[in-house]
C-alpha cells in the first residue's frame, strides 16, 4: 500500500491549520491572572460551595471575542457544579457550588480569569 498520498494530505492539512492559527493582536489583548477555589466530597455528602478570591483592582476577563466571563469548572464524580447565580455578582464575589455527591468521591475546581491591566493606570 502506497502511503505517499496519505502523507501528502496530512502535510497539506497541517499547513492549512498553521495558516489559520493567528495570535490576538497585542493592542486588543491583556495579560490575565487566574484564581480558583476547590473542594472534595465523600459519597452522600451534602452540597458544597467555595468562593473564588477576587484580586483587588481587577475585573473578570471575558472570553476573547465574547462578553461572557472567562471561567472553567472541572469536576470529578457524580455531582453537578455551577457558579451560583444568587451568590455571584462577577464584580466583587464569585461562588461555585456543587450538588450532593452520588459517587464514592467527588471533587470540583472553579477557575476564573481576571484582567488586572487597569490596576497600574
Amino acid at each position: 500500500m502506497n502511503r505517499w498520498p496519505f502523507l501528502l494530505l496530512m502535510l497539506i492539512g497541517l499547513w492549512g491549520l498553521s495558516e489559520a492559527a493567528h495570535a490576538q493582536p497585542m493592542d486588543d489583548s491583556h495579560a490575565t491572572t487566574e484564581q480558583s477555589c476547590s473542594f472534595g466530597m465523600a459519597k452522600g455528602e451534602a452540597s458544597q460551595s467555595c468562593h473564588v478570591p477576587f484580586p483587588t483592582g481587577c475585573l473578570v476577563a471575558d472570553i476573547p471575542g465574547t462578553d461572557k466571563p472567562w471561567t472553567t469548572i472541572s469536576r470529578g464524580g457524580k455531582t453537578f457544579c455551577r457558579f451560583d447565580d444568587n451568590a455571584t455578582d462577577w464584580k466583587t464575589k464569585i461562588t461555585g457550588s456543587c450538588t450532593r455527591c452520588k459517587s464514592d468521591h467527588c471533587s470540583a475546581q472553579f477557575s476564573v480569569r481576571f484582567d488586572c491591566s487597569q490596576q497600574s493606570q
